[in-house]
């Protein structure tokens, strides 16, 4: 006897919408492996539908004040802490994440960044207007830049929804956003929290796959396109957004170094690594998967990390117990699996390394040690639960193995040097260094990598620029 799939709509103009040619693609909870709903599969017609009503709307939130923004931001931020086990329940289903980290680990930031946004809406900077030629004023107004076309990935559905959508609808743009066809759900609630609040057509939801958001790229109406994906994906939205020159703003892959002296705690070391690098089953850009450890203490860390990811729990949603939940996908596991079934003969796994159970995308906390600068595993994002460890001999060469990927996103050093820890801050060359920690993020702060990890910033008032374009306006004094 089959279970009747939930039906999940686009969200457009101010109204729910199946795709215009009935199309859907199912969408599985990754717990079980089992499809529980349905999604549209957006084509060319509800793009343009969706383009069509965020440009509409665009004149008219544009001209609204950055107070009335605010407020309308704060509404958002209310009704999502008022709706906040709703969401919670959709992203679980999304993604399979505990239930309880969750709610303390992800509802707060979210709520936390759409208030921040609310406020830097109210601080727009610029130069001091005056008179640098004679008999003539200049002034610099700051704007926003129109229709933005945005992607979220699958990794952090809400959190990277509100990344999108806070900043750029805070600067007075309208948005179209797309979910990953393999997590439209909590989005898709989104759209009804910011649908009670916002103007029709400022907030549209279109879901679908990677044609559909090429679609979106491609559109002529955007001004803008922000995609949060793999670095493959990025190359291909730059590219796309070149023929008519869009805006680009990308966070792609990381593969964050996880620089570890000598002097280090290592109890307390491994402690953080070991949750920097599993939580969310390692699916995060930022994640501590990349251990350089001293050779000194390379062999008593290994063990220590080992015994962490034996401890390390991953299972269902509501096991207070896990760390972490499934892999996303199926096509995700394969990956990961690939990446440990193809390792060298030199490397060793010191834990995990395997799938578990037999339903449901799940791997276990994976340690592999004996690993050297051009094995595949190293140059390349798993995108799992999966640390890996190298050795160094000095400062140097610690700095020419973290430096050594084509990612350039998030770091770590762990030492008590503070001198040391100073200069390793300015020779690593990635968006993000923290110094004997890993992972945290505040909405004052920037987020945003270098290299092949993609360009632009999210939170922050640096994230809120991005969504905002400089005007010049000169007046003569004689007229």
């Amino acid at each position: 006897m089959s279970t009747e799939l939930r039906r999940l709509r686009n969200y457009i103009g101010g109204a729910f919408r199946d795709a215009a040619d009935g199309r859907t693609t199912e969408v599985v909870n990754p717990v079980t492996g089992e499809a529980y709903a349905t999604a549209p599969l957006s084509g060319q017609a509800d793009v343009d539908a969706a383009m069509a009503a965020a440009a509409e709307a665009f004149p008219g939130w544009r001209d609204t004040t950055p107070a009335e923004r605010q407020k309308a931001l704060l509404k958002v931020a209310d009704a999502i802490e008022e709706r906040a086990e709703e969401l919670i329940a959709a992203e679980v289903e999304n993604t399979g994440k505990p239930t309880g980290l969750t709610r303390t680990e992800e509802i707060p930031p979210m709520v936390d960044q759409i208030r921040f946004f609310a406020g830097a809406a109210r601080m727009l900077e610029g130069r001091s207007a005056g008179e640098y030629m004679e008999g003539l004023t200049s002034i610099v107004r700051r704007e926003p830049v129109g229709v933005c076309a945005q992607v979220a990935p699958w990794n952090y559905p809400m959190m990277m929804a509100v990344w999108k959508f806070a900043p750029a609808i805070a600067a007075g743009n309208t948005v179209v956003l797309k979910p990953s066809d393999t997590t439209p759900a909590s989005t898709v609630l989104l759209a009804e929290i910011l649908g009670s609040v916002l103007p029709t057509g400022v907030f549209n939801v279109v879901c679908g796959d990677r044609d559909t958001g090429r679609m979106m790229v491609e559109h002529e109406t955007p001004a803008m396109a922000s995609i949060t994906g793999s670095v493959r994906a990025g190359m291909q939205v730059a590219e796309s957004a070149s023929k008519d020159l869009k805006r680009v703003h990308l966070e792609l892959g990381g593969k964050a170094p996880v620089v570890v002296f000598e002097d280090t705690d290592i109890a307390k070391a491994v402690e953080d690594i070991s949750v920097a690098g599993f939580f969310n089953a390692g699916q995060d850009c930022t994640a501590a998967t990349r251990v350089l450890v001293h050779e000194s203490i390379h062999d008593e860390f290994v063990t220590a990390l080992a015994k962490a990811a034996a401890d390390t729990k991953t299972g269902a949603p509501d096991d207070e117990d896990v760390l972490f939940g499934p892999l996303n996908n199926a096509r995700q596991l394969a990956q990961v699996e690939g990446f440990v079934d193809r390792l060298p003969a030199h490397a060793r796994v010191e834990a995990g390394g395997r799938r578990v159970g037999d339903k449901g995308f799940f791997f276990a906390p994976t340690v592999v040690s004996g690993l050297r600068q051009d094995d595949e595993i190293v140059q390349k994002e798993v995108f799992g639960p999966v640390i890996t460890v190298q050795t160094f001999a000095d400062e140097d060469q610690a700095v020419a193995y973290a430096n050594g990927v084509e990612y350039a996103l998030a770091s770590s050093v762990w030492t008590k040097d503070h001198s040391r820890a100073m200069r390793m801050s300015k020779k690593l060359d990635f968006g993000c260094v923290w110094i004997n920690t890993h992972i945290p993020l505040v909405a004052e702060m920037p987020h945003g990598g270098f290299k092949k990890s993609g360009y632009g910033k999210d939170l922050s008032a640096y994230g809120f620029d991005d969504y905002t374009r400089i005007k010049h306006v000169m007046t003569s004094l004689d007229a």
